[in-house]
């Protein structure tokens, strides 16, 4: 199973990346980093610099065909960048009328929101989100992981690094089901 991670070149909050990383890495699956400029992104530990990762691909180069699931970690200035750019919008898109498993954490929801993705949906989020979330016709929840199963496909969100465990638990069962 191959799973894309998708951020800006830099921003994306660490452990949101990493954590999720090695639980699909765990559960036999294939993660890639996908960005939308080539290299390496930059993580953030809130607002100071952490470490750089390399780009496995870029989304311009990628389709929803190449995955089996897609992750969006946050960080406040990751999806932000992000929902600017078009191709990574449409690429959010694309996943979640595919019908596969979408799951995004803290502020990485603003990405469901730009790609229209949240309208009869529940889900939660950093909590600075939610009248977002409500604007675009979701249902926003305070709780660790809010999985909605709903067609097209299944939503897993969390709304911040502290759920990082529950949500690679709720990442995993989606992507063993």
């Amino acid at each position: 199973m191959r799973v894309a991670f998708l951020m800006a070149p830099k921003g994306v909050e660490q452990a949101e990346l990493t954590e999720p990383w090695r639980a699909v890495t765990a559960a036999g699956g294939t993660p890639q980093l996908l960005s939308t400029r080539p290299g390496h992104i930059l993580a953030f530990h809130h607002l100071e610099k952490a470490d750089t990762f390399p780009v496995d691909g870029t989304v311009a180069e990628s389709t929803v065909d190449d995955f089996d699931a897609l992750v969006l970690p946050g960080g406040l200035a990751n999806p932000d960048a992000l929902r600017q750019d078009s191709r990574a919008v449409a690429f959010v898109r694309d996943f979640v009328a595919a019908g596969k498993p979408v799951a995004s954490i803290c502020h990485g929801p603003w990405m469901l929101v730009e790609a229209d993705a949240v309208r009869g949906r529940t889900l939660t989020s950093y909590p600075s989100l939610r009248t977002d979330i409500r604007n675009a016709g979701g249902t926003w929840v305070d709780e660790q992981v809010a999985v909605d199963d709903s067609a097209p496909g299944t939503l897993i969100t969390s709304r911040r690094p502290a759920d990082v465990k529950a949500f690679c638990e709720a990442l995993v069962h989606a992507l063993l089901a």
